[in-house]
C-alpha cells in the first residue's frame, strides 16, 4: 500500500524531495546505497524498470541508473532541455526524470 504522498507523486501531481521516493518507495535512502543483484520494478504494477547492474553511485540524493531494462519499459516526455519526465510504460506511474548528459560517462544519461 502506497502512502498518500507517494500516491500523489506517482500520479504525476507533484515531484519528490531528495530521498523521498523512488519507484513508489516511501523512503528511498535505503535504495540509494543498495547494490544487491536484482530487478527494480514499478511499485504499482510490478513492470520491470531497471536491472541492478545498471545502478551506480552518483552525488544525487536519488538512486541512479544508466539505462532501463528495455526501451519499452518507460515512457518519456520532454520537460526541460536537460531532463525528460519518466513514467512506467505499463501503468503511467511517475518515476522521476532522465537527466541528459549527467550519466557516469561523458554524454550519457542518468535515470
Amino acid at each position: 500500500m502506497l502512502s498518500q504522498i507517494v500516491r500523489h507523486i506517482a500520479r504525476g501531481a507533484t515531484t519528490t524531495r531528495p530521498i523521498m521516493s523512488f519507484c513508489g518507495w516511501d523512503r528511498g535512502e535505503k535504495y540509494k546505497d543498495h547494490f544487491d543483484n536484482g530487478m527494480y520494478v514499478c511499485s504499482k504494477c510490478e513492470n520491470p524498470l531497471f536491472k541492478s547492474a545498471s545502478k551506480y553511485k552518483h552525488s544525487s540524493p536519488w538512486p541512479a541508473f544508466t539505462e532501463p531494462v528495455s526501451k519499452d519499459s518507460l515512457k518519456k516526455y520532454h520537460e526541460t532541455e536537460m531532463a525528460l519526465k519518466v513514467l512506467c510504460a505499463k501503468c503511467n506511474q511517475g518515476l522521476g526524470h532522465q537527466f541528459l548528459c549527467d550519466g557516469p560517462t561523458k554524454g550519457s544519461s542518468r535515470f
